[in-house]
C-alpha cells in the first residue's frame, strides 16, 4: 500500500504521525511510504533521515495526497488538507468529530473512510491510541496551569506547592483516566492539595494512593461546586468515547470562583467539559471569562512534538501495519474506530450530529 504522511498544518502543531524507524518497518514490509517535505522537522526528524530508510519525499501536500492510498496524520484535517482528500482515501488520525459537525459534513461529502485514533477501542473498553496523548496533555495541563497562576500572567499569584508558612495551592481535577490521572499525579507531586472527581471506584482508589494530599470524590454537582469555590487550578479531563463531553462545570460555578483562578480544559477536543469553554490555539491560548483564566488549546501535546511524536508513533504503528495489510476489517478494535465511510456516519456516538 502507498502510505502518505502529510505535514501537520494546525496552528503551531509540531508532531509527525510516523517517525523514521516506523517508516522503515513499513518499507521492509513492502509498502511504499511517502512523507511531505519537512513534515518531521519540528519533531527533530529531517527529510534525510526518512530518505535514508527508503521513504519517498513529496514536495508539497498536493503531491503527497495524490500518491497516498492511506493518509496517516496526527490532527484532524483542516481546510488545507480537505481540498486534497479523495473518496478512495483511508484516513487514519485523531478526528474528534463530536465537536466538529462542519468537518463531519465535509468528510461525508468527500465519502472517504475515516478511522479515528480516539475511537479505536479494545474489547475491554480501553482506547490504546488516545492514551499516550492523554498522558502528555494531563502533564502539560499542570505545567501551563501553574504558569498562568503567576501574577504577571494574570493569575492570582500562587505557588502550587506552597512552602513553610504559606498555604498550599489547591487543584481540582475532573476525571481520573489517563489525562486526569496524570494531572493529579503531577499536581500532587508538586505539593498541592488535590481533589479528584471520578465515578469509578477503582480509579478513586488509585488517586487516593497517590498520597495524603489527594482526595477522591464522586462528582455530585453540589460537591463539584463546593470544591471549585477555593480552587486555584481546575483541570477538566472528562471523556465519553467518541461523544461530545458533558458540561460538568457550569458558568455559575465559575462565577463562584476567586478571580485569577485558572481552568484548563483537556476535554476541549470533544467540545469541552466547562460551560464557558471555547477552543483556542497555542498562538492565543487563553481568554478570561467570569474572572477566570481559561486555557483550551485543542492540540496540547503538539507543544512537545519530540516526546509526543515518539509516543503516538509507538502506539499507532501496529494498527497502521494492520490497515496497510488490507485485512483490517478482521480487527474489531479498528472496525469500532470507523467514524465515516462511503458518505455516512458509522460510529454510534455521532448519530444525529449532522442533518
Amino acid at each position: 500500500m502507498r502510505i502518505g504522511i502529510p505535514r501537520e498544518t494546525k496552528t503551531l502543531e509540531g508532531r509527525v504521525a510516523l517517525v523514521p524507524a516506523a517508516c522503515a518497518d513499513l518499507v521492509r514490509r513492502g509498502h511504499e511510504v511517502w512523507i511531505e517535505k519537512d513534515a518531521g522537522v519540528k519533531s527533530g526528524f529531517a527529510d534525510g533521515q526518512y530518505a535514508a530508510l527508503g521513504v519517498k519525499i513529496a514536495p508539497d501536500a498536493a503531491a503527497l495526497y495524490e500518491k497516498a492510498q492511506m493518509v496517516v496524520k496526527v490532527k484532524e484535517p483542516i481546510e488545507g488538507d480537505l481540498q486534497h482528500l479523495r473518496r478512495d482515501h483511508l484516513l487514519f488520525c485523531y478526528l474528534h468529530l463530536a465537536a466538529e459537525p462542519v468537518l463531519t459534513r465535509r468528510l461525508l461529502d468527500i465519502g472517504l473512510t475515516g478511522i479515528a485514533f480516539e475511537t479505536v477501542e479494545l474489547d475491554n473498553g480501553d482506547l490504546p491510541l488516545l492514551t499516550p496523548m492523554s498522558i502528555v496533555a494531563g502533564r502539560i495541563a499542570v505545567q501551563v496551569g501553574a504558569h498562568y497562576l503567576h501574577q504577571p500572567m494574570g493569575g492570582k499569584g500562587k505557588l502550587l506547592g506552597g512552602l513553610p508558612s504559606t498555604e498550599r495551592g489547591k487543584v481540582v481535577v475532573l476525571g481520573a483516566g489517563a489525562a486526569g490521572g496524570n494531572s493529579a499525579a503531577l499536581a500532587a507531586a508538586s505539593g498541592a492539595n488535590v481533589v479528584v472527581f471520578e465515578k469509578r471506584q477503582d480509579r478513586m482508589a488509585q488517586m487516593m494512593a497517590l498520597g495524603p494530599n489527594v482526595t477522591a470524590l464522586y462528582p455530585y454537582e453540589d460537591a463539584v461546586a463546593r470544591e471549585l469555590e477555593d480552587a486555584d487550578l481546575v483541570i477538566g479531563a472528562v471523556l465519553v468515547t467518541g461523544a461530545k463531553a458533558p458540561h460538568v462545570v457550569s458558568r455559575g460555578m465559575i462565577q463562584g470562583m476567586q478571580p485569577g483562578s485558572v481552568l484548563v480544559d483537556i476535554s476541549v477536543d470533544q467540545g469541552g467539559c466547562f460551560e464557558t469553554t471555547r477552543p483556542t490555539t497555542w498562538k492565543a491560548p487563553t481568554y478570561v471569562e467570569e474572572g477566570a483564566i481559561h486555557f483550551a488549546v485543542t492540540n496540547m501535546p503538539g507543544a512537545v512534538p519530540q516526546t509526543s511524536s515518539q509516543a503516538i508513533c509507538a502506539a499507532i504503528l501496529p494498527w497502521v501495519q494492520k490497515l496497510a495489510s488490507g485485512h483490517w476489517r478482521d480487527s474489531a478494535a479498528l472496525v469500532r474506530g470507523v467514524n465515516t465511510e462511503a458518505g455516512r456516519i458509522v460510529h454510534p456516538a455521532l448519530g444525529g450530529l449532522v442533518a
